[in-house]
């Protein structure tokens, strides 16, 4: 039986919240994943939090539909992290049904990331939604290993998680018994997409390639069969996908398309556990 999946944000950049959702349950996708803050000064994301039209429109569209919110994006633990500037996010992920939230640690003080991602845990505790930390090679969590450590240093909140994409684990030095070590118990999703592996690329190369060329499972060269027979098989899938060549080849929802019967297709294909 298929885990279900969901349309990550970055796989259908062009939609808005309301159009990410009915497009989601067109294709066939049975969640979506929303960034309501952009991921650095000026960047793009879905307006909702202070629209409260869209905000309308997009709860009917997931009554209407059977389509749920997995993820919201994004919190960036720095320096100057304040938990409490992002309960706006953490108010509409609770209106939204939303189960978790993306986290980014850019924080190189361990100590004080650790403390930062305890204070965030506790502060969407009311809310119900997890702290999925993702590591990513060009960040202050580098590693499956590094993001355990935080995890652990924050004192294994109930509300902790680690997310793992397909992209970082082959673009980074984190090795299958790195992933096999994650308790089950933090892995709440992954996000599934390939590209071309390996620990030499520059950090520029890194972020291009995750934001705008990433490619469909099969066509890279990173482990993803290994990597998802690792993970618990029923793990909800994240597929993100970001192409700004292919996509507006086919145009945006074709390409969500494209992208869930593709993955659909690799998760099928997986070795029995």
């Amino acid at each position: 039986m298929l885990p279900d999946f969901s349309m990550a944000y970055l796989t259908g950049t062009s939609f808005t919240a309301p159009e990410a959702v009915a497009v989601a349950a067109e294709v066939g996708y049975q969640h979506v994943g929303l960034r309501l803050l952009p991921n650095g000064a000026g960047g793009q994301f879905q307006a909702l939090i202070e629209a409260p039209q869209a905000m309308r429109e997009t709860l009917a569209l997931l009554k209407d539909t059977g389509v749920g919110v997995y993820d919201l994006e994004i919190v960036r633990i720095g320096e100057a992290f304040n938990a409490n500037d992002y309960l706006p996010l953490f108010d509409a992920g609770q209106r939204l049904g939303a189960r978790a939230v993306l986290v980014a640690g850019d924080d190189t003080d361990p100590a004080r990331l650790a403390a930062s991602y305890a204070s965030l845990c506790e502060a969407m505790r009311p809310f119900g939604l997890d702290a999925d930390l993702e590591f990513m090679p060009w960040t202050a969590v580098p590693t499956a290993n590094v993001a355990l450590q935080v995890v652990r240093a924050a004192g294994t909140p109930a509300n902790a998680g680690i997310l793992v994409d397909g992209i970082h684990f082959g673009r980074s030095h984190t090795s299958l018994a790195d992933i096999a070590a994650l308790p089950p118990s933090l892995l709440h999703y992954a996000q599934l997409c390939d590209a071309t592996p390996g620990t030499h690329f520059t950090e520029a190369e890194l972020i291009h390639t995750a934001r705008i060329e990433r490619l469909l499972p099969g066509e890279g060269g990173i482990d993803l069969t290994g990597l998802f027979a690792t993970l618990p098989r029923t793990l909800p899938v994240s597929v993100e996908v970001p192409n700004a060549v292919r996509m507006p080849l086919v145009g945006p929802k074709a390409w969500a398309r494209q992208c869930l019967d593709a993955c659909r297709v690799f998760i099928a294909a997986l070795p029995p556990p």
